[in-house]
């Protein structure tokens, strides 16, 4: 007589959005490995957990869309459960019960102890720090915060993710020690707001004590900052960079906008001539930095003039690394009571052009690397190339250098010297060298 044999549970997490959103599912998975549970991640499983977010329209529609696709998969019997968590979820949940109801159960962002009950599994406070890492081993984000007390008015993520809460120093440090056990030699330092860290919890602005803080952990080659926040922005975090070998000479810093008018009614709390000076100081105190940031085009109210004087800006700046956003008009935010007044059209041609601006002085920034010999770290090998960073760029957003692997051999996770041959817009090619 044979017996049905039980089959046993694989769970799938399947990440959308931002690198805190890695972070986060990285944190599940290191819960449910706990749990011993099996757990992969954007494999095959038969229930799977969708972490989503819910920024702007394009990432809400990519969540939703990965919803209907796992609901159709539960409907025709592939997979068994399907649960849904992150931003999207918690700013949307009674719409998404009402309009995909075939899903288990919907989570909020906080709710990581009740998403794990679903899927029998307890939360263990002992695992401070514990993930299952999703990057190439090398590095590795460090939410150093969660939420964001800021008012931009365009904003939904205080919506979804609550008011700004820091991690106190001595846990990170604890966090940063263990990944530099697994092999982690970069971290790369997260939040909505890395310049607001420590002021609830330390009652002033604590970035570049914790920056001391985190260059005294063995391994950790490089350290490197994203989202800082030009208002308030701590300047003694630029002595830390400039003191410190181990903190890269980068800086992400989203500025938005430079007209006056928009600055104001997107609730900045900064100037045009503030923002201009700001990324003077970075310069002048940090020669080397490369300085990241992105922008919003087509904000309600944006005029052919306030455009005007956003590209004039950025052939002023010339800065290393740029990207560009539509606006895209989220309900329940302050800006949602204006007219989004600017055609879609018109945004996206503002955004292609801005990308032609940057992609232009990207090529003639890259010019000037030629012959000159770069630290990068090798992430990964891609048809015949082996792919590296400087430390003046972030993993998936930046420039990579490439080295022919037809011709040398390198190992991924290893920092290599490498002689910079041939520059193109965003790729830079070259050769290891002793």
């Amino acid at each position: 007589m044979r017996t049905k044999s039980l089959k046993k549970n694989k769970i799938n997490v399947v990440t959308l959005g931002c690198s805190k959103n890695i972070y986060d599912s990285e944190v599940l998975m290191g819960q449910l490995k706990a749990n011993k549970k099996d757990v992969v991640h954007e494999e095959e499983g038969n229930i799977v957990v969708i972490n989503t977010c819910g920024f702007i329209d394009n990432a809400k529609e990519q969540s939703v869309n990965t919803i209907l696709e796992y609901a159709q998969k539960k409907e025709d019997g592939i997979v068994d459960k399907v649960f849904v968590t992150g931003c999207l979820s918690e700013r949307y949940k009674p719409d998404l019960q009402k309009e995909i109801p075939n899903v288990d159960q919907y989570f909020g962002t906080t709710e990581m102890p009740a998403l794990l009950k679903a899927l029998g599994a307890d939360y263990k406070h002992e695992l401070l720090g514990e993930r299952v890492m999703t990057t190439p081993k090398n590095y590795a984000f460090l939410k150093i915060a969660e939420g964001c007390d800021r008012p931009c008015s365009f904003c939904a993520i205080p919506l979804m993710r609550g008011g700004h809460k820091s991690t106190p120093i001595e846990q990170l440090v604890k966090e940063a020690q263990g990944l530099a056990r697994d092999g982690v030699k970069e971290l790369i330092l997260i939040a909505q707001d890395l310049t607001y860290y420590g002021l609830d919890i330390y009652k002033k602005r604590a970035l570049a004590g914790l920056l001391r803080e985190l260059v005294k952990v063995e391994g950790i080659e490089w350290i490197r900052l994203h989202y800082a926040f030009p208002t308030g922005f701590p300047e003694d975090v630029l002595d830390v960079i400039n003191e410190e070998p181990k903190v890269c000479n980068y800086i992400d810093i989203p500025l938005q906008h430079i007209s006056d008018d928009l600055l104001k009614s997107m609730r900045r709390g900064t100037t045009h001539k503030k923002t201009t000076d700001l990324i003077h100081k970075f310069r002048e105190i940090v020669p080397q930095m490369a300085i990241r940031t992105t922008l919003i085009v087509g904000y309600p109210g944006e005029t052919e003039a306030h455009f005007q004087e956003l590209k004039d800006w950025i052939k002023e700046m010339r800065f290393e690394r740029l990207g560009a956003f539509t606006y895209s008009h989220e309900e329940n935010t302050h800006a949602y009571n204006l007219v989004d007044d600017v055609p879609e059209d018109v945004k996206q041609e503002r955004a292609n052009e801005i990308m032609e601006i940057q992609s232009q002085i990207s090529w003639e920034l890259n010019q000037q690397k030629i012959g000159k010999t770069f630290k990068c770290v090798i992430d990964r090998k891609e048809g015949n190339y082996f792919v590296g960073r400087t430390e003046f760029d972030s993993p998936d957003v930046d420039n990579e250098v490439l080295v022919d692997a037809t011709k040398h051999y390198l190992k991924t996770g290893d920092f290599v010297n490498i002689k910079i041959n041939e520059a193109e817009d965003f790729d830079l090619y070259g050769e290891p060298v002793a």
